[in-house]
């Protein structure tokens, strides 16, 4: 019997690994998207340690033509796509709004807008026509506020944002089912560690395998009690907004 399969774009040693490890466990095959294999080795590799199938897939979101023949490629050799998860984050580079440059926001638009887009176009016909699935997307509480510090990151999110809701508001009539989270936390993941030093502590940050148990819980929602916004926070987060 073939498995359902599981398309996750971004798919690196954190969260994409952990969301990997939990659908594969749930009996789905995963389709891992990636710029290169060694951005998703930890992924497939813990995957195959759970005795599932994982493969590794070739795309640049900043290149929207990599992602549909990535997806398409997935869909012909893998299977119907039950899922798709575009687990994307630009660079959290810091500066004042006057001091973006075009490039900088030009790219940031691709990574988590257009290439978001791309990924939900992929899947989003052949969805409509079963009446049934799935596409989530990994955002944060920048989505929902604007900052002097960070504004890159804030347009790419709320971009994202307006995309998930958008496409929810035209499809979800058609049995699809599209969900935004927003994660108001940092992740327990080694480069967190390396940089919280001396002041690391666990109980302050989101352990990626309960954010994907999250997802997992999201994915199981019946048609009439659908979430399209989901918030994720550990219970010692001082809330951002």
């Amino acid at each position: 019997m073939t498995k359902p399969v599981c398309v996750i774009i971004g798919a690196g040693e954190g969260l994409g690994r952990a969301l990997a490890v939990k659908f594969a466990s749930r009996g789905f095959d995963l389709g891992l998207v990636s710029r290169s294999e060694e951005g998703c080795s930890a992924a497939i590799e813990a995957v195959a340690q759970k005795s599932g199938t994982a493969r590794f897939y070739q795309a640049d979101v900043i290149e929207p033509q990599t992602v549909e023949s990535a997806v398409a490629k997935i869909n012909r050799e893998m299977g119907e796509i039950k899922l798709l998860i575009y687990n994307v984050r630009g660079n959290f580079d810091s500066c004042a709004p006057l001091d973006m440059t075009y490039e900088a926001l030009e790219k940031n638009f691709r990574e988590e807008v257009m290439g978001a887009f791309a990924a939900a176009k992929s899947v989003l016909p052949k969805m409509i026509d079963r009446g049934a699935g799935s596409i989530f997307f990994s955002s944060a509480t920048a989505a929902f506020r604007g900052s002097a510090r960070f504004p890159l990151y804030a347009i790419g999110k709320f971009g994202l944002r307006a995309l998930a809701q958008s496409l929810s508001k035209a499809y979800a009539g058609d049995g699809i089912h599209i969900a935004h989270f927003r994660l108001d936390c940092d992740l327990d993941v080694p480069v967190m560690k390396e940089l919280y030093g001396s002041d690391y502590d666990p109980e302050k940050l989101a352990d990626p395998d309960d954010v994907a148990e999250s997802y997992w819980l999201t994915f199981q929602q019946p048609k009439s009690a659908w979430s399209n916004e989901v918030e994720i926070r550990p219970y010692t987060e001082r809330w951002t907004y």
